[in-house]
């Protein structure tokens, strides 16, 4: 491996107004304008190496995330690849423990959300100069390998947001069924009735024998989530996302413990604050369905860890995505999780979001219904420079637009 110094990291806040068309509305995000703190690693390499990461976010607080990301960018200038990757333990905690900086955010919070953007822009670095797509270049570091014959199945978030009306529902439903999609997943979570008559209205479209699931986004306190998805279970939801506070362990728990006669796991996982919350959440069996997220862990490291923690305790990885850039970057972890740590398909799922996907170098394939193994060296997060330049907040050409509107 070449030195590969890394000389300049550049941070920029992109955002896509997505909340003029309800797109990703739930119970707790009602104008959602999906949006990243897009990090670049320049090097000092004959070919002039990038490393390209990202971490999500929802549009306001963006700007933080960005300033936490210079914050940390002292640590990594300077630093080769070579060095990083000898001791990528040590780095990590280099970034996610810094004396000072810890206090605001120990693995959790802003800084975590600026180291995962770092080390995710690292890990594409590393990837790219092996030549590699992540998940071969992780697959490759295990011995264990199981062929994955057609890729890896999907469910679809598109359809039911939770701002949509009846008509774009069952128009979203009907499309994605003709596309082959069969695990669909609904947004609930605001207004019971309301709840009552969408599933039942997707349950129809659907039919009996396609997969329902439930997500909350955080909405309940315990005993109204489990009096809440009681009044659903005649909808056979295959578990509950986000049913309460994400940091509510032995009340995700109870949860559990309470719809598992009605045949309903507990889903959570995209609000965790790193490798120690999993690890309780799996020692209190306080969920059936692991949803690691790529961006708000400590990326690729800590990521790998919980996938080892859920193989121990026998829970399916089912990962969330969407946003912007999650599905790119999830499916390399989830390939090699798959191929070299669970070799099972049983009850796991892949989340897709058909969002956004047209503003990064490598999207995502979806074919019937699966996930397409990406075939780039790198872990999919580089985005189109056009992309970012117009939706650069706040003076890209497509916010100055909507505040010349707003002027109105």
């Amino acid at each position: 491996m070449q030195e590969n110094k890394i000389i300049k990291l550049t941070v920029r806040d992109v955002r896509f107004p997505t909340s003029l068309e309800q797109h990703g509305s739930d119970a707790m995000h009602t104008d959602p304008d999906y949006s990243v703190a897009y990090v670049v690693l320049e090097t000092d390499s004959d070919a002039a190496l990038k490393g390209y990461g990202l971490t999500f976010t929802v549009g306001r607080g963006t700007e933080i995330v960005v300033c936490a990301v210079k914050a940390l960018s002292t640590l990594v200038v300077g630093k080769t690849l070579k060095e990083i990757v000898s001791d990528f333990r040590g780095f990590y905690r280099l970034l996610s423990s810094d004396g000072q900086m810890r206090w605001v955010g120990p693995e959790k919070g802003v800084i975590q959300l600026a180291t995962a953007a770092i080390l995710n822009a690292v890990w594409d670095l590393w990837a790219r100069v092996e030549g590699k797509p992540l998940w071969k270049l992780l697959v490759d570091m295990h011995l264990k390998q199981t062929m994955l014959k057609e890729g890896y199945p999907a469910y679809t978030t598109s359809c039911a947001w939770l701002g949509y009306t009846d008509q774009q529902l069952t128009q979203l439903c009907s499309e994605a069924l003709a596309q082959g999609w069969t695990k669909f997943k609904v947004k609930v979570g605001a207004d019971l009735q309301d709840d009552i008559r969408r599933c039942s209205l997707i349950r129809k479209l659907i039919g009996p024998n396609n997969t329902l699931m439930i997500d909350a986004n955080q909405r309940w306190d315990v005993n109204e989530a489990i009096t809440w998805v009681t009044k659903l279970a005649e909808f056979h939801p295959l578990w509950i996302e986000e049913p309460t506070c994400p940091d509510d362990v032995l009340g995700h728990a109870s949860i559990s413990k309470a719809l598992a006669p009605l045949g309903i796991g507990v889903a959570t996982g995209e609000q965790c604050h790193n490798r120690v919350m999993f690890k309780q959440f799996l020692q209190a069996a306080a969920l059936q369905f692991v949803q690691i997220d790529s961006c708000r862990v400590g990326s690729v490291n800590e990521n790998l860890a919980i996938i080892l923690m859920a193989a121990k305790f026998n829970v399916p990885v089912c990962p969330h995505a969407g946003g912007v850039g999650l599905c790119e970057l999830v499916q390399h972890l989830i390939l090699f999780d798959y191929i070299s740590v669970s070799a099972s398909l049983n009850n796991r799922m892949c989340e897709y979001v058909d969002h956004l996907h047209e503003h990064f170098e490598s999207p995502t394939i979806i074919r019937n219904a699966h996930y397409i193994p990406p075939k780039d060296p790198g872990y999919s997060c580089e985005m189109l420079e056009e992309s970012v330049q117009k939706h650069q907040y706040p003076d890209g050409e497509v916010w100055r637009a909507i505040e010349q509107q707003g002027k109105q």
